[in-house]
């Protein structure tokens, strides 16, 4: 099976490998990503996190789902030190960094919940992997049409903060400034909600992010810094690379 929909502002594409697929297993995928933009996308005002982010709801009022994503949400912006913040002045509520990953791999849940082995989702360029090997291509950070490394997984997932599709839409929550220090930051984790969360939280720290991210358990690094030099954790998972 191979699916693609634009939910929640980029294409999620699913491919499943295994020889019997359960009916409505796509379906089931993409009406929950469509689900989780409609209840907590800042960017509609009659989602809950708008509606919370307004005062209209009390925490006591919340969803268990958003509960859970806002604390996440906090417990990055403590290890960070601030750097990481979905409350900044002047701006919304805006806890994308974490629900982009942390929805995604629930969907990822759902397709082992129904007993498939092998396949691979990716959403916008973070993906979660199940049955490899897969091989993932990671984006050159200034040359749009070439990869800077290919990753070899098997299980697991991999996230990549850059400021190549977005501009500086990621800002260190302790100056309210763009994050500055890197080019690129690419996070294997074994589910996309850690890869996707230490990716943006290590990219707002600057180049203090690198070594914080590679210190997170179960977490490997690529890091691409200005002027194109490289680091990367010993156990990255690297299949080819191409200059950076």
């Amino acid at each position: 099976m191979h699916r693609v929909e634009h939910v929640m502002g980029f294409p999620v594409s699913l491919r499943v490998d295994d020889t019997v697929v359960p009916d409505g297993t796509g379906d089931a995928v993409f009406a929950w990503l469509r689900a989780v933009d409609a209840r907590f996308s800042p960017f509609k005002a009659d989602s809950e996190v708008s509606r919370y982010g307004r005062g209209e709801l009390s925490a006591d009022e919340l969803s268990a789902d958003l509960v859970e994503v806002l604390d996440i949400c906090e417990r990055y912006r403590v290890a960070t030190g601030g750097a990481f913040d979905i409350r900044l002045p002047g701006r919304c509520l805006d806890p994308c960094a974490v629900v982009k990953g942390w929805s995604v791999q629930r969907a990822a849940e759902l397709l082992t919940g129904a007993g498939l082995t092998r396949f691979c989702l990716n959403a916008g360029g973070d993906v979660v992997v199940s049955g490899g090997p897969w091989r993932v291509g990671v984006r050159h950070p200034e040359i749009a049409d070439r990869l800077c490394t290919v990753l070899d997984l098997t299980d697991g997932a991999v996230a990549t903060s850059a400021r190549y599709e977005r501009g500086d839409h990621i800002l260190d929550g302790r100056t309210g400034r763009p994050a500055t220090g890197l080019d690129s930051l690419t996070v294997v984790a074994p589910t996309l909600t850690d890869a996707d969360t230490v990716a943006t939280a290590a990219f707002a720290m600057g180049a203090d992010g690198v070594e914080w991210a590679a210190a997170r358990d179960g977490c490997e690094v690529y890091a691409v810094l200005p002027g194109g030099r490289v680091l990367r954790t010993g156990g990255f998972p690297t299949a080819g690379t191409a200059a950076a």
